[in-house]
């Protein structure tokens, strides 16, 4: 019995070192698939490798050897401190304090904050209330074809409180695989017990479409929402778009652009003005995006290289029967790659990259906007995301962004019921989402923050 504890210490102080080290380290593109999977899901399980941790220093002062004591504090400190930094991104001096002033927490109705999050660091979300869902419901049909575009739609039971908010989302798909209902039921589910309605929307993908297809399907989806407005009983003006990666950034550019090549012709004399915008870790600069995934090593290399391999057995084993659903049979050699996309590169072509990034339309009657990002994100630059939001600040827009420390993309998504990472998106996107329930002020940001950070 002695033997087997102090092997267990041995191997429990092996596993926790390594997963402190995916805590710490800041991947760099060209990376593996399975290296960014294995981040996300330490990131997300931080909370039981603290206590797993803190179980093998106890152990290896009972059975030793005591020298293995010393990894078990580090990998200890490690989780706890990881965790301690994601509570504390409360006060980041670019939230939402700075855009809305200092008591901008007693803005938000009472009512509102009945199912809130207590702190991001909560290890579960508050039970909910009672809510409908209906699945592929048709909100559009593409002119001169008989494609149809399908949404979930999520609201509060028929006697809930309403609070007039719609949040239509566009999920994250590098512009190619996905689809919506993948990964944000918990998070719908929290939000709908607030009294919002959800519209999780499947927009048209590369190669069916370009990404002015896409943006287009954006138009369709707050079209489609302001008619269904009695119905749903929301206020057609208190709509707020948004998604994570490729939607955020298709979110962001359809809440700011004023270019009519965008808009959908059946829709040019259609209202499409929204209340507010959130981006969860969307490129808000596609020629950034470029260089800081390695796309500029990649695709050279693909060029030369001829045809891709095929997805990894134990990447389909995973997924199951969401592996055709999602897109994930396509030929992945593709799929975020911008020279594919939007059909050069952006040497050849500065200004398509420049017209498909959102921080190119950046004016000073942009919607009210929310941005969340991992600090350690793989895909979008934070560096790119900063100078975004500088922007924004810059123009008198009102902008919170939230940089969540040691966390990388697509967070929100691996295990959110217990992700202390993803229940920090919650909570923001709640409280911003609460904001924009009329009746609640608003004020433009005055002045740049002092400390944006490194």
């Amino acid at each position: 019995m002695y033997q087997f504890l102090q092997t267990t210490a041995v191997l429990l102080a092996g596993i926790s070192v390594l997963a402190s080290f995916m805590i710490v380290i800041r991947l760099k593109q060209p990376v593996s698939f399975a290296w960014w999977a294995i981040k996300i899901f330490i990131t997300a399980l931080a909370p039981f490798f603290a206590i797993a941790s803190i179980f093998d220093v106890l152990l290896c002062i009972i059975t030793g050897p005591l020298w293995m004591v010393i990894p078990g504090i580090y990998s200890t400190l490690v989780f706890f401190i990881y965790l301690y930094r994601v509570n504390n991104t409360i006060h980041a001096p670019t939230g939402l304090k700075q855009a809305y002033g200092p008591d901008w927490e007693n803005r938000i109705k009472q009512g509102q904050k009945e199912h809130f999050l207590s702190n991001p660091v909560s290890l579960t979300i508050p039970a909910g209330s009672a809510f409908i869902f209906r699945q592929d419901i048709p909100f559009c049909v593409i002119p001169g074809t008989n494609r149809e575009l399908l949404c979930d739609i999520w609201t509060p039971a028929d006697n809930a409180a309403r609070s007039g908010v719609a949040f239509i989302y566009f999920h994250g798909s590098a512009w190619g695989v996905l689809d919506k209902d993948f990964g944000t039921r918990p998070f719908f589910k929290h939000l709908v017990s607030q009294g919002h309605v959800i519209m999780d929307v499947a927009y048209r993908l590369f190669p069916e479409t370009d990404m002015t297809g896409m943006v287009n399907d954006v138009y369709r989806a707050i079209a489609w929402m302001k008619t269904q407005a009695s119905d749903l009983k929301i206020e057609p003006d208190r709509i707020v778009i948004g998604g994570a990666s490729a939607g955020g950034h298709l979110s962001l550019l359809a809440a700011y652009s004023k270019s009519p090549a965008f808009i959908p012709v059946e829709l040019s004399d259609t209202d499409l003005s929204v209340h507010a915008v959130i981006s969860e870790y969307g490129p808000s600069d596609l020629q950034a995006l470029y260089y800081h995934t390695g796309q500029d090593i990649t695709t050279r290399r693909q060029q030369k290289r001829g045809a891709s391999k095929p997805t990894p057995k134990w990447v389909q084993r995973m997924m199951g029967k969401n592996f055709h659903r999602l897109g994930m049979d396509k030929d992945l050699s593709a799929i975020g790659i911008l020279p594919v996309i939007l059909g050069c590169y952006p040497d050849q072509c500065p200004e398509i990259y420049a017209a498909f990034s959102p921080v190119t339309h950046v004016h000073k009657d942009c919607p009210q906007t929310l941005i969340l990002q991992g600090s350690h994100d793989l895909i979008t630059s934070v560096v790119a995301t900063r100078k975004f939001y500088k922007r924004l600040i810059k123009k008198g827009v009102t902008v919170a962004m939230y940089l969540i420390p040691q966390t990388d993309h697509a967070f929100d998504l691996i295990l959110p019921n217990i992700s202390p990472a993803a229940h920090t998106a919650f909570y923001f996107v709640e409280r911003f989402l609460a904001l924009q329930v009329e009746g609640a002020a608003v004020l433009k940001n005055a002045s740049m923050p002092k400390n944006i950070g490194k």
